[in-house]
């Protein structure tokens, strides 16, 4: 596989959508969480999406359960929070693994392209941000600690003016 757009990703009813669906739009991907100490984050993810997705940026939440157990809900109880405690917009895959055996394929795919940390491959927490060019290029990989609104000038860059 190429690009991020040769894979498909679950949605929370279990039917699959082609990232393909996407291509030509610079995206913001990351591995959420409900009852993380970064889930506030969902407000600038949010932000970032509002202020940027009419020019070609979208935001795609993944959330994962792999970090201390903070993302136990299903896919309707996910929905709901994200919807009423931060009024997310921004597309919500179904539930994923972002490490191990059972890591979604898309993730094997962007850990491969960007590495973290003195070149590690496995994501650390839940929050972990990939930034992909409107060609599906992964050109940046960000950490937890990383606000979505530091990423703005780099999605700026990425986004025709």
């Amino acid at each position: 596989m190429t690009s991020i757009y040769d894979f498909s990703a679950k949605l929370p009813d279990g039917q699959a959508k082609p990232l393909s669906e996407f291509q030509g739009r610079a995206l913001l991907v990351v591995n959420t969480a409900s009852k993380c100490g970064f889930t506030p984050q969902y407000a600038g993810l949010e932000a970032l999406h509002r202020k940027y997705g009419g020019r070609g940026f979208e935001v795609l939440g993944f959330p994962c359960n792999q970090f201390g157990a903070q993302e136990p809900g299903d896919a309707a109880e996910i929905a709901n929070f994200c919807s009423t405690t931060y009024d997310v917009t921004f597309p919500l895959f179904a539930k994923i693994d972002v490490n191990g055996p059972h890591a979604d394929p898309l993730y094997g795919y962007l850990k491969k392209q960007k590495r973290g940390l003195f070149g590690t491959s496995n994501i650390k927490w839940n929050f972990t941000k990939f930034l992909i060019s409107p060609d599906g290029r992964v050109v940046g990989r960000y950490a937890p600690t990383v606000k979505p609104e530091a990423l703005a000038a780099k999605i700026e860059r990425l986004l025709p003016q």
